[in-house]
This record gives structure tokens, C-alpha cells and sequence, in this order.
């Protein structure tokens, strides 16, 4: 997503420069920390706790042009 520097358009899907080609290759695979997810509703005898964790690639960038 592309966005101005005034925020008044974006532009999503399509190049930002016509006729660049970017070459990547993927480095690794990998899981963010864990977030634990808490809900509670007091003098309700209701609690309950679920995690969760943000799978992520990372890229190396070889080539733009």
C-alpha cells in the first residue's frame, strides 16, 4: 500500500513504478512471540484465556530493478 505524504490517496494494488521487477528469496519462517488473550467478566464465574502467535516470513531482498 502506497500512501501520500498528505494521506488523501492510496493506492493499493498496483506498482508504484511501472516496469520494476523485485527478485527475493525466502530466508526463514517463523512465529512471533505469544499473546495471551484474557477475557473476564467479573461475579460471573466466567474467565478465559486463549494465546495466540503471529506467524511471519522473512525476505531477503536481492535485486530491484
Amino acid at each position: 500500500m502506497l500512501a501520500t505524504a498528505d494521506d488523501k490517496q492510496t493506492s493499493v494494488g498496483t506498482p508504484a513504478v511501472e516496469g520494476v521487477k523485485v527478485t527475493a528469496t525466502v530466508v526463514d519462517h517463523g512465529r512471533a512471540a505469544k499473546i495471551i488473550v484474557f477475557k473476564k467478566k467479573r461475579r460471573k464465574h466466567y474467565k478465559r484465556t486463549k494465546g495466540h502467535r503471529q506467524g511471519f516470513t522473512t525476505l531477503k531482498i536481492e535485486s530491484i530493478g
